[in-house]
C-alpha cells in the first residue's frame, strides 16, 4: 500500500522502516507538515499518515480525497486536529494509536513535576555558569503532599500510581471512575474540590468541546496558593491568557507545559535563529517558575516503536479487509460522546 507519511521526523524514520519490514508498504517519508500547500504530495496515495501537528481540516481532507486518499492513519492517540464530520462525509477511514506507551507521557509528567518543584531547570542553568548558590531553589517534599490527577485514563492512571508510590495522597477527577485506582486509595472528587486541596495538579484528559479551557480564570482562582500545575495532555485544556494573569498575580507556584494551545508551527521546529511570534508563549517563557518542553512526552524508544507498529497494523488491516480494529478506528459518533 502506498502511504504518504507527513511530518516524519528523523526520530521516527528508523522505527517506521524497521516495523515496515514485516508489513511491506510503500512508505513515502515526508518532512513537510500536512496543509493546503503540501496535500498535493499525497497524490495517488490511498493512505496518508499524519502527525499530531498536521492540519486535517475540511479543505485539506477534500484535497486528499480528490488525490485518491481513502484512509488517514494518525500517529497519535489524540484526534482533535481532524475534522471528523468532513472525514465522514467523504467516507475517509480514520485510525489512531490509542495506546503507545502510557508510561512515556506519565513519567515525563512526573519528571516535569519534580523538576519544577526542586528548580532543577534553574539549577542546571546556574551551574553551567559556575553559580552554585542555593538561594531561590527551595522546594518541598512530595511525600505527604496531595496530587490532583485530572483524567484517569491510561496515562492519568499511571501518574496516579506513581504518585501513590511517592507517598502522596491522590485526588482524581474523571466522569468515569477507575475502580482499581479507587481500591488503591485514590479519592474521586469534583474538580473544584480537587483544585482547592491539591499541592500539584496534573492534566491528562482528552481535548473535547467540554474540556477546552477546562482550567481558566475561575479554576485558577480555586487552586491552592503556591500549587504547581502540569499539562502533558492537550494545550487547549488551559486558557493561556488566564495562566499569564495567575502568574503575574503570583498565586501559581509553578507551571510546567509539554503542550501549548497554539503550538502549531512552533513545537517540533528549531526556531533558535528566529523571532518567536507568539507573544503569549514568549511571555510565559520569561517567568522563572515556568518550565516548557516541546511536546516530547511521547519521545521514548518504546513509544516510537509502538506508534510505528500500530500505525502499520492499522494500514495493513484496512488494506486487507477494508476495516480497522474497533479500538483504533475513530468515528464522529464516538468523538462526540467523549
Amino acid at each position: 500500500m502506498k502511504v504518504a507519511v507527513y511530518s516524519c521526523h528523523p526520530f521516527e524514520s528508523e522505527p517506521l522502516r524497521t516495523c515496515n519490514a514485516r508489513h511491506g508498504h510503500e512508505l513515502h517519508l515526508l518532512a513537510p507538515s500536512l496543509n493546503l500547500q503540501t496535500a498535493c504530495l499525497a497524490a495517488d496515495c490511498p493512505v496518508v499518515s499524519a502527525f499530531v501537528s498536521d492540519q486535517l481540516d475540511a479543505p485539506v481532507l477534500q484535497l486528499l480525497f480528490h488525490g485518491g486518499t481513502r484512509m488517514l492513519a494518525l500517529r497519535s492517540a489524540g484526534f482533535n486536529h481532524v475534522d471528523l464530520a468532513a472525514a465522514a462525509r467523504l467516507g475517509l477511514v480514520v485510525a489512531r494509536v490509542p495506546a503507545y506507551s502510557p508510561y512515556s507521557v506519565a513519567e515525563h509528567a512526573v519528571g516535569l513535576m519534580l523538576s519544577l518543584n526542586r528548580k532543577i531547570h534553574r539549577a542546571y542553568v546556574r551551574t553551567r555558569e559556575h553559580n552554585f548558590a542555593l538561594e531561590g531553589l527551595l522546594g518541598f517534599d512530595m511525600h505527604g503532599k496531595t496530587v490532583g490527577v485530572v483524567g484517569t485514563g491510561r496515562i492519568g492512571s499511571v501518574v496516579a500510581q506513581i504518585m501513590l508510590g511517592f507517598g502522596c495522597r491522590v485526588l482524581a477527577f474523571d466522569p468515569v471512575v477507575n475502580a482499581e485506582l479507587k481500591q488503591r486509595g485514590v479519592d474521586y472528587v469534583p474538580l473544584p474540590v480537587l483544585l482547592c486541596r491539591s499541592d500539584v495538579v496534573t492534566l491528562h484528559c482528552p481535548l473535547t468541546p467540554a474540556t477546552r479551557h477546562l482550567i481558566g480564570d475561575t479554576e485558577l482562582g480555586q487552586m491552592k496558593p503556591g500549587a504547581l500545575l502540569i499539562n502533558t495532555g492537550r494545550g487547549a485544556l488551559l486558557d493561556s491568557h488566564a495562566l499569564l494573569e495567575a502568574l503575574k498575580r503570583q498565586t501559581l507556584g509553578g507551571l510546567a507545559l509539554d503542550v501549548y494551545e497554539e503550538e502549531e508551527g512552533v513545537f517540533f521546529h528549531d526556531l533558535s535563529e528566529a523571532v518567536l511570534q507568539d507573544d503569549t508563549l514568549s511571555r510565559l517563557l520569561t517567568f522563572p517558575h515556568v518550565l516548557v518542553t516541546g511536546h516530547q512526552g511521547f519521545l521514548t524508544a518504546e513509544a516510537l516503536h509502538n506508534i510505528a507498529e500500530t500505525t502499520l497494523i492499522n494500514i495493513t488491516c484496512w488494506a486487507d479487509t477494508g476495516r480497522v480494529e474497533a479500538d483504533n478506528v475513530v468515528r464522529l459518533s464516538a468523538a462526540a460522546s467523549r
